[in-house]
């Protein structure tokens, strides 16, 4: 799973928008945050900031479905 997770943060630093990856704006307590999927039942939830002058992404959490939502 490591591996997976890895091959998911590089897609998503270098398209946080591929089709792969899910990503969805979150609503309610999360509202404001985004998530995407690793594989069947892992998910990142982050949030797009600013640093430094640049766009970043500010990992949230790391689990499965029910741990981070």
């Amino acid at each position: 799973m490591a591996k997976e997770l890895q091959l998911t943060l590089e897609l998503l630093e270098a398209d946080a928008n591929h089709p792969r990856l899910k990503t969805h704006k979150l609503k309610g307590q999360l509202a404001g945050s985004w998530a995407c999927s690793v594989g069947y039942d892992l998910r990142i939830v982050f949030q797009f900031v600013d640093h430094q002058g640049a766009e970043a992404i500010l990992l949230e959490a790391v689990g499965t479905h029910d741990e981070v939502y």
